[in-house]
């Protein structure tokens, strides 16, 4: 009986013994097999899915970029209308494109879709037409550093984004990021490379691990269009303010130093700053990197399949996908991870509120005393004061997760903002005074995106009507010139296979 059970109890190990060689066997042949590529992927290919060809794990989990159904109390990637949430930011941005069209993007994948969508884009009816320069597509796709490299990078910042429509049609993706000959990770937008030459520093000695936050920094800064720029005078350039360095003040500086400014204000006449998305420079101030850790750790961590492990890169908020970001280092339960950083937000996020409502008040204000005969003169000081203010609410609001990233200096750039909408407040009432005003300003109801466009003389409506007629008649033709290039461009060589 006892050799009976013995039999059978050896018959079982060999089995499961035999199960775990052939599953060793199965995923070593499969990494094995991992990086052997079936096409030769061309230098400026800009179609993710021919790179998909050669990385199928990556490109499937990159196409999961498609889904928008997360949404977190900051972030996520749902469809999002943030001044139907904020109706003070139409004032904030009153006579600028933001103040028609502000949505939370949904992410990589519709990043050419959502620009066409979009309000700011207005509705050109041919290439020479529309407000926004070519410069406005540097970040939206892989045919932009292929553009560059046919014609020339000040030749492609030269051009209107009306006659790209035909030329970048592939969102951002592969070649974006890498090499195609070996898939290092590499810098494929010259704004960032002049940024580090401009603080003496070589970014081609910058680490892989630094890498990892670098491509992303490629996109997800503070920048403006200089035009100004020494032999591409007159050239919306795209240039990253960092010279003085990375913080609020060292930027503000920079601008200040130069006169520049993104547009007036249309109410108080103030040379104002429109902040894009200096996520970069924020996280650099925060406990993560200050840790070491990456973008691409918690918003591209790694993941198993089979026997492979490889870069998910479904890019999206950690919040969902926190087993494999946020626990790889912290070991709370997922719900006190969540709520942590909420809990952050949501206190930074009232103080962002507060110094809106003064920044609001401060504009109508400065309206008012114009309207009373102000000076330039008298004004000058009052204009400088809410221009920094708004600029150190816009960086912290235009920031994609500053208040996670960042905490302390998100609280910290919020109080100085704070601080100086009250100064030019207090200025404006001594000077409202002076003009003989002693009573407080009468202030606007601006409870609804619509009536706070109104206020502000949007005709939306107009707007709304000219962009459907070009997403129904133009886009549709310029559409059709870029599926017949690219069919032009064909497949990439498919690699022999002889020996």
């Amino acid at each position: 009986m006892k050799n009976k059970v013995l039999f059978i109890v050896t018959i079982v190990v060999v089995f499961l013994l035999g199960l775990l060689a052939s599953s060793i066997i199965n995923r070593k042949s499969e990494a094995k097999y991992k990086y052997v590529p079936s096409v030769v992927i061309g230098k400026n290919e800009p179609r993710n899915e021919e790179w998909g060809k050669n990385y199928p794990r990556e490109y499937q989990s990159y196409m999961q970029t498609a889904d928008t159904t997360f949404r977190s109390y900051q972030g996520g990637s749902a469809m999002v209308d943030m001044l139907e949430e904020d109706p003070r930011m139409v004032v904030l941005w009153a006579g600028y494109a933001f103040s028609k069209d502000y949505n939370q993007g949904r992410g990589h994948f519709y990043a050419i879709e959502d620009l066409h969508n979009s309000l700011r884009s207005a509705a050109p009816e041919n290439k020479e037409d529309g407000p926004m320069p070519a410069t406005c597509w540097a970040c939206k796709s892989p045919d932009v550093p292929r553009l560059m490299d046919e014609h020339g990078v000040g030749e492609f910042y030269a051009g209107t984004w009306a006659e790209n429509v035909s030329e970048v049609v592939n969102p951002i993706g592969c070649a974006d990021c890498h090499d195609p000959n070996n898939m290092k990770l590499r810098i494929t937008r010259p704004a960032l490379v002049e940024a580090f030459q401009a603080m003496g520093k070589d970014i081609n000695k910058s680490t892989h691990q630094e890498m990892r936050s670098l491509v992303c920094a490629q996109c997800h800064v503070e920048y403006y269009f200089n035009k100004n720029k020494p032999g591409h005078e007159g050239t919306n350039y795209l240039t990253f303010p960092w010279e003085n360095g990375f913080a609020v003040e060292d930027m503000e500086k920079y601008y200040d130093d130069i006169g520049f400014s993104d547009w007036t204000h249309a109410i108080s006449k103030a040379p104002m700053l429109k902040a894009q998305h200096p996520d970069y420079e924020i996280f650099l101030t925060g406990v993560h990197a200050d840790r070491g850790v990456s973008c691409a750790d918690c918003h591209m961590p790694y993941k198993s399949e089979g026997g492979q492990k490889f870069t998910d890169h479904h890019l999206q908020s950690p919040l969902n996908n926190v087993a494999n970001s946020c626990q790889v280092c912290h070991r709370e339960e997922t719900d006190k991870l969540i709520a942590n950083v909420y809990d952050r937000q949501q206190k930074a996020n009232e103080n962002r509120i507060k110094l809106e409502d003064v920044l609001v008040k401060a504009h109508i204000e400065a309206g008012k005393a114009w309207e009373l005969g102000a000076t330039e003169e008298q004004m000058k000081d009052i204009l400088m004061s809410i221009r920094h203010a708004q600029w150190r609410w816009d960086y912290t609001a235009a920031s994609h997760g500053g208040s996670f990233h960042s905490p302390v200096e998100i609280g910290r750039v919020l109080g100085s903002g704070l601080a100086e909408a009250q100064e030019a407040r207090v200025k404006l009432v001594r000077l409202l005074a002076a003009l003989g005003h002693n009573e407080p300003v009468a202030m606007p109801d601006i409870s609804t995106k619509a009536k706070a466009q109104k206020y502000i003389g949007l005709d939306i409506d107009q707007l709304r009507k000219d962009k459907q007629n070009f997403k129904s008649n133009t886009l549709p033709k310029w559409l059709e010139e870029a599926k017949a290039r690219e069919a032009k461009m064909g497949s990439n060589k498919v690699v022999s296979t002889k020996k």
